[in-house]
Parts: C-alpha cells; sequence; structure tokens
C-alpha cells in the first residue's frame, strides 16, 4: 500500500506542473511597449502565435489548434492572408526575398523556402534587438553568439547549462544522420561550416514550464511547451538520437515533436544601457 501510495505522489509530481500551466500569450501580447528588450521579444512572438490562432505543441510532443497553413489564402485571425503574413515576415526581417510584390512567385517562395529563420530575424527587427544579424539560416546567428563579440545580443550556452528566461533562443539541428549534440554543434561553427537547425524562441517560464514560440512549425507560427526541473533548467529535454527510427506506427514515441536534437541555447544579454535598446538594428 505504501509503495503505491509513494508511486503516485511521483506521478502527481511529475505532471503537476502540467496542470498548472497557464499560457502566458495573452498577457505577454499586450506589452508590445514594453522598455525591457526581452518583453518586447517575447511580446511580438506571442502576438504572432495569437494571429495564427495559437497552434501549440504541448509538453508531450502532442500537437494541436492548426487552423490555417502557410500556404493558404485564408485569413488570420488579424486580417492577413496566411501566406502574405509569411511574406512579410521575409519583408520586414532585412532579408532580400522575392516577396516584394503579391502574385504568384511570392506564394511559391513562400511555399517553397523555409522561413523559420526569416521568422526569428522578423521578430528581433521588430523588438529593436541590437546587434542581432538577420539571416535566413538560424546557424549563422548561433555562431555569431558563439563568437561572442562585445556587441553580440546572445551567448551560446549548452541547453542544460542555464535556466532559459524570455528572449533566449533554443535551438535544435534538423536532417542529420546522427545526433550532434552541443559538443557536435560547437565543431561545426568553429568550422565554419553550415548545418541545418531551427530556433525557438522563448516568451515565458512559469509553473515548471518553458513556453516558445517559432515560425514553420507545422506550417504556423506555434507555441511550444518544454519542461522544467527545480532549477529552472529544461528537464530531460526530449532527444533525438543516432539510428532512431522514423515516426510511424511502429514506434509512436519517436512522433513526440519535441524529440528533436538540442544542441543550443542562445541567452539574450540583459544588461546593456537602454540608450542601446532603444536602437534599430
Amino acid at each position: 500500500m505504501k509503495l503505491t501510495l509513494l508511486l503516485f505522489a511521483l506521478i502527481v509530481l511529475r505532471y503537476a506542473p502540467d496542470a498548472h500551466a497557464t499560457d502566458p500569450c495573452p498577457q505577454l501580447r499586450t506589452q508590445l511597449a514594453s522598455d525591457e528588450v526581452a518583453t518586447r521579444i517575447a511580446a511580438i512572438a506571442c502576438q504572432e502565435n495569437h494571429a495564427w490562432f495559437r497552434p501549440f505543441i504541448d509538453a508531450d510532443g502532442r500537437a494541436g489548434g492548426q487552423t490555417v497553413y502557410e500556404a493558404e489564402n485564408d485569413a488570420l485571425a488579424d486580417g492577413a492572408p496566411a501566406w502574405r503574413k509569411v511574406a512579410a515576415y521575409w519583408n520586414g526581417s532585412g532579408l532580400g526575398s522575392t516577396c516584394g510584390g503579391a502574385g504568384a512567385a511570392c506564394r511559391s517562395f513562400v511555399v517553397d523556402t523555409p522561413w523559420s529563420a526569416a521568422f526569428v530575424s522578423w521578430v528581433m527587427r521588430q523588438a529593436r534587438v541590437p546587434g542581432f544579424g538577420a539571416s535566413s539560416r538560424h546557424v549563422d546567428y548561433v555562431r555569431a553568439a558563439r563568437r561572442a563579440s562585445p556587441t553580440a545580443p546572445y551567448r551560446l550556452v549548452a541547453p542544460d547549462e542555464a535556466a532559459p528566461a524570455a528572449g533566449d533562443l533554443l535551438c535544435y539541428v534538423r536532417g542529420q544522420s546522427r545526433a550532434l549534440g552541443y559538443p557536435g554543434l560547437l565543431g561545426v561553427l568553429d568550422a565554419g561550416d553550415g548545418l541545418p537547425m531551427h530556433c525557438d524562441i522563448v516568451v515565458a517560464t512559469q509553473d515548471g514550464m518553458a513556453w516558445l514560440v517559432g515560425g514553420n512549425v507545422q506550417q504556423t507560427v506555434a507555441l511550444r511547451m518544454l519542461r522544467l526541473d527545480a532549477q529552472g533548467r529544461f528537464a530531460d529535454l526530449p532527444t533525438r538520437s543516432a539510428g532512431d527510427a522514423p515516426c510511424s506506427p511502429d514506434v509512436p514515441a519517436h512522433c513526440n515533436l519535441n524529440r528533436q536534437d538540442w544542441a543550443a541555447l542562445l541567452k539574450l544579454v540583459a544588461d546593456r544601457p537602454a540608450s542601446l535598446l532603444a536602437t534599430n538594428p
């Protein structure tokens, strides 16, 4: 009987944060004019998640809430057709694209070109993050954080090395035959090689949960939930391993959308002079 009660208590403690976790974005999205750069980053990212009707990936890697997708002409919650919204991310990010117009070429570009890095770049530009170098490749600003120049807005650490906070970026490596992890990523960065990656923006940490927003996630701007431990660090990040079988009915555990090759946490440098935080990149 005591063993049964102990097991029950452990289960309750393991999943208790989920029961009390509340989406922070409805409150955060009202703070677009905040004096704090981290809050502005979070507010803008949350606003876009709401524009896409709040799609999400829960802490167990299950997706929900997808209503409109990137290629569609259906209106988002803010009235913009979905594909034109993606074009706006490109055009407003500081990156060049073929989406200067509104024709078929632009729509094809939106459908055929990964836009998650353009989304991050757009958010950073809208939030007026000083020193952030816009790029269509996540690896470029991950490498900039690795080099950590005096004016760089981010510093690179391992995902389990520090507690995440609003404005940080959590990144994984995509499409590799082997899992690199943080040590393998450092080798690629130092060699100057390219690498397909994806980064989500941390918007809040509360209730034992990290809340992140990413673009081009399930063809939307989605909110992701990841559990935190008692120290506020990522708790047992679901990690893809070398040789994993693909998601299928035979191995449903591998269909967890949070199960990735998590390799980088980019910590926002918060102690910048207020005069710098108010300037455009």
